[in-house]
């Protein structure tokens, strides 16, 4: 499936609590026997680790996931749903009791699965690259209006706060790979050094120094 991660994770001994940060993605995630969806984060989550926790989960971008689940993301923004309330109980019965969790979440995915939107496909790629929201709309052919619609059905939020949200991560990015502060704003299409500090901690909670330290 395209634009899909499957990834997993056990928690061992030593585990600090962990930030997550809003990246325009959904995540189904099997958890020790529970079966829920995180939606799309507007601002940072914490991840608070219980020794011995399984998860198994996978992650949709490019607004991929609301056709699976059946409903659009802005009804899931900044929540964990249980999956039963948009699946049935059965199905997700099966998979909270499954052997193989991340063979069983792949298997439900695929069944459902549906041709990604190319419209928010492209929304995604030329956002995370740092094109202006006028510039995709006229390149999609959409008014700012209708991109605005199918992007909250897509994403959870509009194209400018998914604009924001993929710029943050960008410069997240850089500025764990050691570029200095003031070039990562410049790079990232800020304002200025002050104006990614102000995206930064609005977002993620914490300023730009404390986050790449953690």
């Amino acid at each position: 499936m395209p634009h899909v991660i499957a990834w997993w994770s056990v928690t061992g001994p030593g585990a600090r609590e962990s930030r997550i940060l809003p990246d325009g993605c959904l995540d189904i995630i099997w958890k020790d026997g529970r079966v829920f969806v995180a939606g799309p984060d507007t601002t940072a989550q914490i991840g608070r680790p219980v020794l011995g926790s399984r998860m198994f989960a996978l992650r949709f971008s490019a607004g991929t996931g609301p056709p699976v689940l059946g409903v659009p993301a802005s009804e899931l923004v900044d929540q964990q749903v249980p999956l039963d309330a948009l699946w049935s109980s059965a199905a997700v019965r099966r998979l909270a009791e499954s052997s193989d969790p991340m063979a069983a979440l792949t298997e439900a995915a695929r069944s459902r699965w549906a041709t990604p939107d190319p419209v928010m496909v492209a929304l995604a790629a030329a956002s995370s690259a740092g094109r202006p929201i006028d510039a995709i709309a006229a390149d999609c052919g959409f008014s700012p209006r209708q991109l605005l619609r199918r992007s909250n059905a897509a994403f959870g939020y509009g194209p400018k706060v998914l604009a924001r949200i993929l710029r943050m991560q960008r410069a997240v990015g850089m500025a764990r790979a050691g570029l200095p502060f003031a070039a990562v704003s410049a790079s990232a299409g800020y304002a200025d050094q002050a104006h990614l500090a102000r995206e930064v901690r609005a977002m993620a909670g914490v300023p730009l120094g404390s986050l790449i330290s953690s």
